[in-house]
C-alpha cells in the first residue's frame, strides 16, 4: 500500500464529533463544526405572527439571532424551561447562506467522537421523531444517540420566509433587543 493510500484510509478512520444534548428524554447529537456556542437559557423576545415552534429572538453580542424550539419542531411538544435548559447557536445554511440560529434544548450533555462505523442508518420505525431529519444513529454508554441533519430540520421551506424577512419584520429594532435584555438582567 502506498503512503498516500495509507494517509486516505486513515483519513475515512477519521471520527466524527458532535455535540450530544437531550429534548424528552431522548439524547440528540449535531455535528460540532456547525455548533458555534452553547449559551445558558436567556430572554428570547416573542416575535408576533411567526410559527409556533419559532420562539422569538435573542440578542447575540449585537446580532439578533432567530430561536427555534427543537421539541416543538420535531413533534415533541414544546420545551419547558428548566435549569438545564440551552440554546445551541448553530450555523445553518438556509437558501445558500451561511446562517446563525439559536435551538433551544432541554440540556446540552457532552462532546463524543463517531467513528463512521459506529453510526447506523435511522430506522423507518420505532422512533418519535421523523426519519426524514435522522442523518444516523450510533450507541454511547448503552444509549441511542439519534444525529440529526440540520440541512432538511432547518429547510428553506420551514425557516426560509421567517428569517429572510430579517429584523424589518420582527417589530423591534436591534436597540429594543439589547434594551430587553438588560432589563431582564437587571431584574432577575
Amino acid at each position: 500500500m502506498s503512503n498516500e493510500a495509507e494517509q486516505s484510509s486513515l483519513a475515512l478512520d477519521e471520527p466524527t464529533t458532535y455535540l450530544t444534548f437531550t429534548m424528552d428524554g431522548e439524547f440528540f447529537a449535531t455535528d460540532i463544526t456547525r455548533v458555534r456556542e452553547v449559551l445558558e437559557y436567556r430572554h428570547v423576545t416573542k416575535v408576533p405572527r411567526t410559527p409556533d415552534y419559532m420562539r422569538g429572538v435573542i440578542n447575540l453580542r449585537g446580532s439578533v439571532v432567530p430561536v427555534v424550539d427543537l421539541r416543538f419542531q420535531l413533534g415533541m411538544g414544546p420545551t419547558e424551561r428548566t435549569v438545564d435548559t440551552s440554546i445551541v447557536i448553530l450555523e445553518v445554511q438556509i437558501d445558500n447562506h451561511l446562517t446563525l440560529l439559536g435551538a433551544l434544548t432541554d440540556s446540552v450533555q457532552e462532546v463524543v467522537d463517531f467513528k463512521s462505523e459506529a453510526l447506523e442508518p435511522a430506522p423507518r420505525l420505532g422512533t418519535r421523531v421523523n426519519s426524514e431529519f435522522i442523518q444516523s444513529m450510533a450507541k454511547h454508554d448503552n444509549k441511542f444517540v439519534i444525529i440529526l441533519d440540520l440541512v432538511r430540520l432547518f429547510s428553506a421551506s420551514q425557516l426560509g420566509d421567517v428569517l429572510e424577512r430579517g429584523p424589518l419584520d420582527v417589530n423591534k429594532s436591534i436597540e429594543e433587543v439589547v434594551t430587553d435584555d438588560a432589563h431582564e438582567a437587571t431584574t432577575v
